[in-house]
């Protein structure tokens, strides 16, 4: 250091008053002022039920996650209730599709044998099941269609029906993710009605029509046979009419509502944090988890700081509640177990 160097800085040790680095300087201090906190509580994990026993067929574009027979999905959720993650939500694949969805609303559904199932297995698991039809129509889309035009109206029985069917099966959550106009009223009503008055209703309320589901249709089976879904899902632009659609859910009876897909919406997070008090929760979808797994694997992005980070930042814009196919990995880390390899690398 030069002579002049200890001018320069005696000079601006006289300048510089605001030193946020104080508390950055190690990491009990870091902890402790730390703003967001992530926990096992935060967090939900989707899983993919199809027919059959003893199947356990990892999906191609979402490495880690799999499609599961009941038997198989019961047996992964040991884990998940060891983990104390505190919920999943289900996505049925049935074998027979039809274009009134009859397998959505079936007594002895896919979905519906799953929820009976892991309730008596995990009776303090939060079975949260996906109302759709998207899976069940034979054409890929979430209602009742005439010649290529979706029908809102006609489709809302069908949704009371299915949302009725999981709830008599022990769903402790019902998620309306169709996006249907009214569809959170008419599922509040028909549960009310059947006795299911204290079962919560977690809405889809601002769900965009996004190039980020693509790994999810192939796990789901459930791309469009035409068209897309952009005539009752968001535009992405649309930030103001997300705060519509929420403020809608919410007079309809919505005890939760959600954003999806999450990370590249973390702003439309934030404004729905600011205008409600219900609890918000964030999907961090297959396309984001598929995206982020690819990288790591090619070595482009450390995958212990980026997932994370990941969910931070969800957390971080306001989300309460996050489905993220990174749960199990998250947890894990959560608890202090860093010897387990993550499941996606």
């Amino acid at each position: 250091m030069m002579p002049d160097d200890n001018l320069i800085l005696s000079a601006l040790g006289d300048v510089v008053t605001n030193r946020t680095r104080r508390t950055r300087e190690t990491a009990a201090m870091r902890r402790m002022v730390r703003e967001t906190r992530l926990s096992a509580d935060n967090l939900i994990y989707p899983m993919f039920v199809v027919e059959g026993e003893d199947i356990k067929q990892e999906i191609s574009s979402m490495p880690g996650q799999y499609q599961l027979s009941v038997d198989r999905l019961v047996a992964d959720c040991e884990e998940i209730a060891a983990l104390d993650i505190p919920g999943v939500i289900l996505f049925g694949i049935p074998e027979h599709k039809d274009d009134i969805a009859s397998g959505a609303y079936a007594e002895e559904g896919i979905i519906q044998n799953a929820v009976r199932a892991l309730k008596e297995a995990y009776p303090d698991l939060c079975v949260i099941t996906d109302v759709c039809l998207c899976e069940y129509m034979d054409h890929g889309h979430c209602g009742v269609i005439e010649g290529e035009k979706v029908l809102n109206d006609p489709t809302l029985e069908l949704l009371d029906q299915t949302a009725m069917s999981h709830a008599e099966a022990g769903a402790d959550i019902i998620a309306p993710s169709d996006m249907m106009d009214g569809r959170v009223g008419s599922i509040r009503a028909a549960l009310d009605a059947s006795g299911f008055a204290q079962t919560p209703i977690m809405a889809y309320s601002s769900k965009f029509s996004s190039a980020f589901y693509g790994p999810f249709r192939e796990a789901a089976e459930s791309a469009p046979a035409f068209g897309d879904r952009s005539s009752y899902q968001m535009d992405p632009a649309n930030a103001r009419e997300a705060m519509r659609e929420i403020a809608f859910d919410i007079e309809e009876g919505a005890d939760i509502v959600m954003v999806k897909p999450a990370l590249v919406y973390l702003d439309v997070i934030a404004r729905a944090r600011e205008i409600t008090d219900l609890p918000v929760a964030a999907y961090n979808v297959s396309g984001e988890f598929a995206m982020l797994a690819a990288a790591c694997r090619n070595g482009w992005l450390d995958p212990e700081r980026a997932f994370m980070e990941t969910l931070t930042s969800i957390r971080r814009a306001g989300a309460d509640i996050i489905l993220t196919y990174f749960a199990k990995d998250a947890a894990r880390r959560l608890r202090g177990d860093k010897a387990t390899p993550l499941s996606w690398m």
